[in-house]
């Protein structure tokens, strides 16, 4: 259920957005995913277009693109780097779960697959982002 509060909260904002801007109609919407918050992107893009349904007559017709962005660690002690997935396989359940709402935890759960240090910090790959919005005006 975390994918559709986070559709909704897209949706919410890119409407205030779209009256900001006085927009009649929003034909497009880039949205980019952090691979840390391990989103279904399927079940998010589903809640996006079935939202906007209810929502507002100026998303009748707008095209939504959904992008993972990758994940980039970095040790702060070695400079290694390395991704999610590389640690993925290496967290129990409720580990994974803990990083789905919270990704900044993962420097809780893991370390540096190199030097094993748990100083490292999150360079890419985290968070829900609105890269644009494209509509008209009458």
């Amino acid at each position: 259920m975390h994918e559709w509060a986070l559709a909704e909260s897209v949706i919410t904002t890119v409407l205030e957005v779209a009256d900001k801007e006085k927009l009649d109609a929003i034909t497009e919407i880039i949205i980019d995913i952090g691979e840390l918050q391990q989103i279904e992107q399927e079940l998010f893009s589903f809640a996006v277009n079935d939202i906007m349904k209810t929502y507002s007559p100026k998303l009748k017709h707008t095209k939504i693109t959904v992008n993972i962005q990758h994940s980039t660690l970095r040790c702060k002690h070695c400079n290694h780097t390395w991704t999610f997935k590389d640690i993925e396989n290496k967290l129990n359940k409720d580990q994974a779960e803990a990083i789905h709402f919270l990704p900044e935890v993962a420097v809780v759960h893991s370390r540096c697959p190199q030097c094993h240090s748990p100083d490292f910090e999150i360079e890419a790959g985290r968070g829900v982002t609105i890269q644009s919005i494209k509509g008209t005006k009458k």
